[in-house]
């Protein structure tokens, strides 16, 4: 953490609670996943062999009382939008939002011609990444993940987890480089 010092024959670790509990709390989220359209296979294809989100502690999960992380990947119709907001009422505090692709982030191409769309999940909840892309890249929502995890990594436990959300968005030329 910040500090090891040897006294005598004895280590200790010195630290601040804020750095022990923020590192637990980014290394081990346990995303509920909530593929609504063509973004989902991108999002399982993250979860897969190949770019492997488990390195970076994420364990899924199928109930939203043991999940701390929602990753919202497709559009969004008001129909589903009523379900979005009640399984993020059912998860446990502190609970992040991170919104994968163009029609989760705005609607999409569909929002303009239908009356169906949301026009984006931030409507429903309160969202802290942003991933944007067509679908986007696996590569895309590793970094929004990462990008998660900076912020909770930056956060105290005397802040309300609900005050202060200042959602971010993951640039697509910083995911290529």
């Amino acid at each position: 953490m910040d500090l090891i010092k040897a006294v005598g024959s004895q280590q200790f670790i010195l630290t601040r609670v804020d750095a022990v509990v923020n590192w637990a709390r980014q290394s081990a989220l346990w995303p509920m996943v909530f593929g609504l359209a063509c973004c989902a296979i991108e999002m399982m294809a993250a979860g897969a062999s190949r770019f492997d989100w488990d390195r970076l502690g994420l364990i899924p999960r199928a109930t939203p009382r043991q999940s701390d992380l929602m990753i919202v990947a497709g559009t969004v119709t008001h129909k589903m939008a009523i379900r979005v907001k009640r399984l993020y009422e059912q998860m446990s505090e502190p609970k992040y939002v991170i919104s994968m692709g163009s029609c989760a982030n705005n609607g999409g191409p569909y929002w303009q011609h239908g009356y169906h769309v949301v026009k984006g999940v931030d409507q429903v909840i309160p969202v802290d990444i942003y991933v944007p892309g067509c679908p986007p890249r696996p590569e895309a929502l590793l970094y929004g993940i990462m990008a998660l995890q900076d912020v909770i990594r930056e956060r105290s436990l005397l802040d309300d987890p609900r005050e202060g959300r200042a959602p971010r968005l993951v640039a697509a030329k910083e995911v290529s480089a």
